[in-house]
């Protein structure tokens, strides 16, 4: 064998251990090839598909890129975060459109009785089936059908606690028979949590009225009026 051919046999394999393997997905109905290992947000854009919706964090925080998805030979559709979950061979995915889900309307600082309020603003809240669809689509592994019982019992702080990685994402509503909407209950419960039953640290309360009371408006004002280098060297001294 010449160098010429060793040289140029040496290339072709470099080339092929550069090259990424290959697998097949089917979006919204139509196969493509993509890259292995990819995330299915990826795989969007690979092949060229014009994503203008549910694309923010990309780190699986925004709940945006909620996604229905299936793997070859399962018949069972699943859910993920779009920016969380690799592509398989054989896999199909759609990204799931904004749910029409009813959101109450109301200002948390007037309600009078939280617990017993919730009943008003999502009446549908205690009708849960205990078919536990929510839980198992929710790509963060909340318990949220128990999540929604703590709410209808009143055990708000409860609910505060096990939603806390709840990045809204929507896709237990589509799936309850009981037409709820899991996501929102559980958010208006921590919202009334926070609001009616957390005791607030004195501290940052005291702080609050020093605020309002303009204490800190001539800090805040030179402040604003500082040059872009002005902020960067007064940040250094900060450190």
């Amino acid at each position: 064998m010449t160098t010429e051919t060793f040289d140029t046999q040496n290339v072709i394999d470099q080339e092929e251990v550069l090259r990424p393997r290959m697998v097949t997905v089917e979006i919204a109905g139509k196969r493509y090839e993509v890259p292995e290992g990819i995330t299915v947000i990826k795989a969007l854009w690979y092949t060229g598909q014009d994503v203008v919706r549910g694309v923010g964090c990309l780190g699986g925080f925004c709940g945006a890129c909620a996604t229905y998805y299936r793997v070859k030979d399962d018949p069972k559709v699943k859910t993920c975060l779009a920016c969380q979950t690799a592509v398989q061979d054989g896999m199909s995915f759609t990204m799931m459109p904004p749910f029409p889900a009813r959101k109450a309307v109301y200002q948390i600082q007037e309600l009078k009785d939280p617990k017993q309020d919730l009943f008003d603003l999502y009446p549908e809240a205690p009708l849960c089936r205990n078919c536990n669809a929510c839980t198992e689509a929710c790509p963060q592994k909340i318990n949220v059908r128990e999540g929604v019982w703590k709410a209808a019992f009143g055990d708000f702080k409860g609910v505060a606690d096990m939603f806390m990685d709840c990045v809204m994402c929507g896709l237990c509503a589509p799936v309850c028979i009981a037409d709820i909407a899991p996501n929102l209950v559980a958010l208006y419960a921590s919202r009334a949590q926070g609001a009616h039953f957390t005791e607030k640290p004195q501290g940052l309360a005291h702080r609050i009225q020093e605020i309002k009371e303009g204490q800190y408006d001539d800090e805040w004002n030179r402040v604003l009026a500082m040059s872009q280098k002005e902020l960067t060297e007064l940040c250094a001294t900060l450190k």
